[in-house]
């Protein structure tokens, strides 16, 4: 299985997602390749947020080697699964689709556990510590839908 997590600048929620999903995968034996990317570039080649790397660290998560990329075309190809973190970059992976098989591989992230619901994982950038909390938290349980449906 490999899966993609998918927002705006690839510091803050994706990191934390695929932090979190990879933690599950590897305690279940699941070889998974889980990554992540963002719409946009302007963090390429950095480090997740500090807010992110201390959140997950309590988790015993670490997401010190992760580096911030843009999403490309060819992670339609790579993934599996593609998994957004609100409906802005949901509809901004959607209009990168060329085909329909592009496109039956995105969905929020948040779907998975609160289905019909269309709950966006909201952006803790501009926020403090106990956003990165509830991001952390929103997404622990998400991941946890994830792993039990495809292991």
């Amino acid at each position: 299985m490999k899966i993609l997590m998918v927002c705006l600048g690839n510091i803050c929620r994706s990191p934390l997602a695929e932090g979190i999903l990879q933690a599950k995968a590897t305690e279940k034996n699941l070889a998974w390749e889980v990554d992540s990317a963002g719409m946009g570039n302007w963090h390429a080649g950095e480090q997740p947020d500090i807010r992110s790397i201390r959140v997950a660290e309590q988790y015993g998560i670490d997401l010190r080697t992760q580096r911030a990329r843009q999403f490309e075309y060819a992670d339609f190809k790579r993934f599996d699964h593609n998994y957004d973190m609100d409906d802005h970059n949901y509809a901004a992976i959607l209009q990168k689709a060329k085909n329909n098989r592009d496109r039956e591989k995105v969905a929020m992230i948040l779907e998975e556990r609160w289905p019909g619901e269309n709950r966006s994982v909201p952006d803790p950038y501009y926020g403090h510590a106990a956003d990165f909390e509830r991001v952390f938290q929103l997404l622990d349980e998400a991941c946890a839908v994830i792993v039990e449906k495809y292991h």
